[in-house]
């Protein structure tokens, strides 16, 4: 698992989640901590470093 920051679509608050590195391409919706918005999350690792993440309002 590897911790990530990135800042929310919505409130643009800093928040931070934990990746799981041993899947390598993922895409899932999650809700942001603080506002409770549903957040769209793509990212994908390549031998277990992120490589690419994107959020994104649903």
């Amino acid at each position: 698992m590897e911790e990530h920051f990135f800042t929310c679509p919505y409130c643009w608050e800093r928040i931070s989640m934990l990746l799981d590195n041993s899947v390598n391409s993922q895409h899932y919706i999650e809700d942001c901590e603080v506002c409770c918005q549903p957040i769209q999350i793509k990212l994908k690792f390549i031998n277990l470093d992120l490589v690419d993440f994107q959020v994104s309002k649903i």
